[in-house]
């Protein structure tokens, strides 16, 4: 009979649990740093709101790409090398910032950033599986929430840095590409010595049918309900995430008057919001169920985003850094519940997953058209996404049951 608490993971996985969190943290500096460069290639290659927005489709274009391809990659080699895949993608992405520099060129940068983005789909393909494996699946939103919590941290250090490296006004390259190339350079080192630190990680013998479903006949991922519902929660998820980082730096500046140094650390306060949001998820999840609290986020994410577009000065501000505090659980959340009870098709079904994340790549540019008049109004277009989530929460149970 299966304990009616059960553990948040087991011992033997607690090396292994710590080191992939880790990963959750790295690729939030990675992307919330392209919110820092969307503003600073609008100032420096002088180009629009519109077009800079295709550093998010570089980004999150990426996950569309690779998805399929990196889970076919770790299905065949396992969880540790395509880890060790993405860390390598990761770095050469950075790396590709010294040429893209010397040529000042806004598309070369946009190609580093997308090999980049290649290393972090392919360690999220590998991390959400792996990290809800690691313990009773009953506990599975519970630790992608607590690992996602780390990814807020490096969504807090991400704009902090780039706000202070990049950003600051009167610096010495504040007006050129140098810092960005050499904070790139930082970057691709830190994590190669990841790489080269994770080849003495042993990962543990998984037991892949720790619910016992892949001795059970499971129904093809076409008749998962929960999981086709999921999938396109998800893109409509980054969706929103992808515009709302995009444009609040312009917000601070153009409807604030902040200047984008100061607007750039209030971004990065409300990074610090994403990972409150987590921690508290997490902690509610054991009282509250996780698809009742993903709706209810949703709906509250609805009236924050009605708030930010009538521009009510700083209620306005406040309710776009709060955003993020509803937000927080929404990308772990539904990736737990697409993935309940799939069994052999687990692995496939995260691929899946994760190339919803090109929602994230197609909004930006969509808000950016509305931007270039009125920031301010960009702000009713992740309305839609956020209805969507909220429906999904809602008919969770329903999905569910058809689906089984």
């Amino acid at each position: 009979m299966m304990s009616a608490k059960p553990n948040f993971t087991e011992r033997k996985y607690l090396a292994v649990f710590l080191f992939v969190t880790s990963l959750f943290f790295c690729w939030g500096v990675a992307l919330t740093l392209g919110d820092v460069l969307n503003r600073h290639f609008q100032n420096v290659l002088h180009i629009s709101k519109s077009r800079s927005g295709l550093v998010q489709l570089s980004l999150f274009g990426a996950y569309a790409v690779i998805g399929i391809p990196a889970g076919m990659f770790i299905k065949r080699f396992g969880y540790k090398r395509g880890i060790l895949l993405g860390l390598l993608l990761y770095a050469l992405g950075a790396f590709l910032f010294i040429p893209a520099a010397e040529s000042a060129s806004f598309n070369f940068f946009r190609f580093a950033l997308f090999v980049l983005a290649c290393g972090l789909a392919t360690l999220e393909t590998a991390a959400h599986p792996l990290v809800a494996a690691l313990g009773d699946q009953r506990t599975s939103d519970q630790r992608i929430n607590f690992s996602q919590s780390f990814n807020g941290l490096g969504g807090v250090i991400g704009p902090a840095i780039g706000s202070y490296f990049i950003l600051k006004a009167g610096q010495e390259h504040s007006e050129d590409l140098v810092a960005v190339r050499d904070l790139y350079i930082a970057i691709g080192l830190f994590i190669t010595l990841l790489a080269v630190a994770f080849l003495f990680i042993k990962l543990p013998v998984m037991n892949q049918s720790q619910d016992k479903k892949d001795v059970i006949e499971v129904k093809p991922l076409a008749q998962q309900k929960h999981f086709i519902f999921a999938a396109v929660a998800q893109f409509f998820n980054v969706a929103a995430q992808g515009g709302t980082w995009a444009y609040f730096i312009n917000y601070g500046h153009d409807v604030m008057e902040l200047s984008d140094e100061k607007s750039g650390y209030f971004f990065s306060l409300s990074m610090m919001m994403v990972m409150i949001g987590r921690f508290a998820g997490t902690a509610l999840m054991r009282f509250i169920a996780p698809y009742k609290l993903l709706a209810v986020f949703a709906g509250m994410n609805i009236l924050m985003c009605i708030i930010v577009a009538l521009h009510f000065g700083w209620i306005s501000f406040i309710a776009l850094i709060m955003i993020n505090f509803f937000f927080s659980i929404m990308f772990p959340t539904i990736f737990s519940l697409g993935l309940k009870d799939l069994g052999k098709h687990t692995q496939q079904a995260s691929s899946f997953i994760v190339m919803g994340v090109v929602g994230g790549g197609i909004f930006p540019p969509l808000m950016g058209l509305i931007a270039n008049h009125s920031v301010a109004t960009a702000y009713y277009l992740p309305i839609i996404c956020y209805v969507v989530i909220m429906l999904f929460g809602y008919n969770y149970p329903r999905l569910v049951k058809t689906a089984h």
